[in-house]
């Protein structure tokens, strides 16, 4: 398979891995959201039902600690207004005392007979509160809770009972009401919202204050009649929450609701969807249930988060990729073009690295004062010293002068970056005979316990410089070569220019050649028009002679005003000829079509009557215009006249329909015959040079071409078809040089 196509199956397969990966993060993300969300939620909860059983427990026996005192027990067992008084004091006391909303006392038929807001307008004493569930509950023994909206106050509170007992006897109930509200306002977090609900489903305590007294699901009728009759929660009407849905997930529970003004359950403008993530649980003993809905929109954020990153991640890796690639193609490309020049040079290496693999390095070992300790065979062969000779001298010896410093400051550690352990450097080395040869010379420091010595690794790269030198100059013969090709092909360049321009000027005389020939092709119908002027004239001018003679003026005088009327008339006969014959300027101007149209005409009328031919023009040409040349626009459509009438040459329907339309900015000018028409196989080589369907003589077959090319020069095009009804059409297509979006024309 060709790589150009594995490039389309390559870049799918890329578009298809990234789908695949986009989709796999966005189900990854979404669940580890989702259940991070989860577990941020259940801890959430439990934190707000810890907090809430709190507040309850603060109070939840104070009513049994208050059934036992002696104040309310006297006043129950005996009436008397002092007793009242000092059960209210009481009772007022220690409401401020707990903090509690409310705190009365109730006899066995449930009326008020003292209470902590005895002093206040909407006391509760003497009211009867014996319809309320935590009354029923503690007059028959048992502790009661209840929340409800107050009847007096109609505020909400939750409600502590507890019976008054003496000596086994139930003689009334004591009340503690708290308020929630401080619960509902300690919730700060925006994300999540908290909604507290009875035992049917109404919601009493929420951070929505929209939320308050509606259902988390419609309830039957029966238990809503229950509800309002019992007074539980005044008049509000106990709506449900427009939740419209609800699925299980991972043990919660997503819920979707409708959010915005809402009036009556109809939904009004500005209401829009919200999807919650809801965990319910209940609260022991207390009797509700509470909930916590965490919105979405943080794990949608992070789905759409990782998404992002993710993206990003695998376009770096694509694109790093790619990058390698066209690296690699380029280092490629290049590698090609030098192979030539280069191929000495792989030669050369292949040797030096069989010398490299075959044969040890130069080895020679130094104490801590660069003092020649060893030399290894290899070294021995290099520098022409046996071992024994050059113990014991100095290192700097085998160098050569200019390079000794840097390989001194090295050993004595005064180079620059003294920390270095390894030096690899470049020198030229001095053999035993006084001659110089460069080496790749790698000094090593070796430690031990005793001292510090190196190890000097001595490669020599004498051929390698000789390669480097030949790969110098065949790259400096390769850019000689490309400076004398690069010259070649402008002095080519520059014959081409010349000869493009040889041809427009050969186009220019064919188009006139053309026209000329169009003038000798209507040579016959001038002749035939000047033919009726001409034998006027002669007869005029025998007449005038001959009243002369008689010394007649006044005739004369006639006659040669009716010969000097015939010759403006030839005049005028051949003045759009001569206009026809000149040359063009080639400039694009704005050209009326009208009066392209009459010079056309005052060429082709002589033809067009004597072949007996109708010719249909458009109306308002006046109000048409196209960008181009005057003079050539007419010769073409001169010539597509001309072609028109030889194709209807033997016809017995003799008819030229021309009409125009516009398209968008151009104007397109149709000439079509009623002639037999073009076979279809001959529709593409009709505007080929030496085409031709005319008998023998009739024209050379460059008409249409140089039409087409003239078309061509203006900025248009020029096309043939076949007519569905017969005949040919010929559609010129150039720029519209007005405002105009009009179409007019024979249809």
């Amino acid at each position: 398979m060709t790589k150009t196509r594995l490039r389309p199956l390559l870049l799918l397969s890329l578009v298809a891995l990234f789908i695949v990966v986009i989709f796999q993060t966005i189900l990854i993300s979404h669940s580890r959201a989702t259940h991070d969300l989860q577990q941020s939620v259940s801890a959430d909860l439990n934190r707000y039902i810890l907090n809430l059983q709190q507040e309850l427990d603060r109070y939840k026996d104070l009513p049994k600690l208050l059934s036992s005192h002696s104040e309310l027990v006297n006043l129950l067992l005996l009436d008397g207004s002092e007793g009242v008084y000092r059960a209210n004091l009481y009772l007022q006391k220690v409401n401020d005392t707990v903090g509690a909303s409310d705190t009365y006392l109730m006899d066995t038929k449930g009326t008020t007979l003292a209470a902590s807001n005895w002093q206040k307008e909407h006391t509760f004493v003497g009211r009867n509160f014996s319809f309320r569930p935590y009354f029923r509950d503690a007059i028959k023994g048992h502790p009661g809770r209840y929340f409800a909206l107050g009847t007096t106050s109609n505020k909400r509170g939750y409600f502590f009972s507890y019976p008054v007992e003496y000596r086994g006897n139930i003689l009334g109930v004591i009340v503690v009401k708290i308020d929630l509200n401080d619960i509902e306002t300690d919730w700060s977090d925006p994300m999540t919202d908290i909604v507290v609900t009875d035992e049917d489903g109404v919601i009493f305590i929420s951070t929505r204050s929209e939320w308050k007294f509606r259902t988390l699901k419609p309830l039957p009728q029966v238990d809503l009649q229950r509800i309002v009759s019992s007074l539980r929660y005044g008049d509000h009407e106990l709506t449900s929450l427009p939740i419209i849905e609800r699925k299980v997930q991972g043990g919660s529970e997503v819920v979707t609701l409708l959010e915005g003004d809402r009036i009556n359950n109809q939904a009004l403008d500005g209401v829009e969807t919200r999807q919650y993530l809801q965990q319910t649980r209940a609260v022991p003993d207390a009797g509700f249930n509470v909930s916590i809905l965490a919105d979405l929109k943080p794990v949608d954020r992070r789905v759409l988060s990782n998404v992002l990153l993710t993206g990003f991640v695998y376009s770096a890796l694509v694109f790093l990729v790619l990058l390698v690639l066209a690296r690699r193609r380029i280092l490629q490309e290049r590698a090609r073009f030098k192979r030539q020049q280069t191929l000495a040079l792989e030669s050369s290496e292949a040797r030096v690295r069989a010398i490299i693999d075959n044969t040890h390095a130069g080895l020679i070992t130094l104490d801590d004062h660069g003092i020649i300790e060893s030399f290894n065979p290899t070294a021995e062969k290099l520098f022409g010293y046996r071992t024994d000779l050059i113990a014991g001298e100095y290192f700097s010896k085998l160098i050569s002068q200019p390079d000794r410093a840097v390989c001194w400051q090295h050993i004595s550690h005064q180079e620059s970056d003294a920390s270095s352990d390894e030096l690899m450097v470049e020198v030229a080395c001095v053999r035993a005979d006084g001659s110089q040869f460069p080496v790749e010379l790698i000094i090593g420091r070796m430690s031990d316990s005793n001292a510090s010595r190196f190890v000097v690794t001595i490669h020599d790269i004498t051929e390698r410089k000789e390669n480097e030198e030949k790969l110098r100059q065949a790259r400096d013969q390769l850019e000689q070569r490309v400076g004398e090709r690069t010259q070649d092909l402008t002095r080519a360049n520059a014959r081409l220019l010349q000869e493009v321009e040889e041809h427009k000027h050969t186009q220019n005389e064919l188009i006139q050649t053309a026209k000329l020939a169009v003038l000798g092709q209507m040579s016959a119908g001038i002749n035939h028009e000047l033919n009726q002027p001409l034998t006027a004239i002669r007869s005029y001018a025998d007449n005038a002679l001959s009243f002369l003679k008689l010394g007649k003026t006044d005739p004369v005088n006639s006659n040669l005003q009716e010969i000097s009327g015939l010759t403006e008339r030839m005049s005028k006969i051949i003045a759009p000829l001569k206009e026809f014959s000149r040359k063009t300027s080639g400039q694009q101007t704005m050209v009326s079509l009208k009066a392209v149209r009459d010079g056309a005409m005052s060429i082709m009328y002589g033809r067009l009557d004597k072949a007996n031919v109708k010719i249909e023009w458009p109306e308002r040409l006046d109000q048409q215009f196209v960008l181009g040349d005057m003079l050539r626009l007419e010769q073409v459509v001169v010539n597509l006249i001309s072609n028109a009438l030889q194709a209807m040459e033997g016809g017995a329907e003799k008819w030229i329909e021309i009409s125009i339309a516009r398209q968008g900015e151009r104007l397109l000018i149709a000439f079509r015959d009623h002639g037999p028409g073009i076979p279809a196989s001959e529709l593409g080589k009709v505007f080929e040079p030496f085409y031709t369907t005319k008998k023998a003589g009739q024209g050379l077959g460059l008409g249409l071409s140089i039409s087409h090319r003239i078309i061509e020069s203006m900025g248009g095009q020029l096309n043939v078809s076949n007519h569905p009804l017969g005949g040919a059409v010929f559609t010129i297509n150039l720029p519209a040089a007005d405002a105009s979006a009009s179409v007019v024309g024979l249809e």
